[in-house]
């Protein structure tokens, strides 16, 4: 089944992109310096994984809990 139409797959990837999003602007920030456009979504994702970084923690580690007993 697609990501799409599962929300329990739906919110793994969305957790793993706002990770990877935040990973590489940490390490690479020339990469995600543009605002607006195509990239502009992944800045904003790395925006979201900076500053809720407890709550993106918490949704990892109950996803990842899940996958693996459930």
């Amino acid at each position: 089944m697609s990501a799409l139409f599962n929300f329990h797959s739906f919110l793994t990837v969305v957790l793993l992109g706002i990770c990877t999003c935040t990973f590489v602007k940490m390490h690479f920030p020339a990469i995600l310096e543009q605002r607006n456009g195509f990239r502009g979504f992944f800045w904003k994702a790395a925006r979201i994984g900076e500053r809720l970084s407890p709550w993106v923690a918490v949704g990892c580690f109950t996803m990842g809990v899940s996958i693996i007993f459930f």
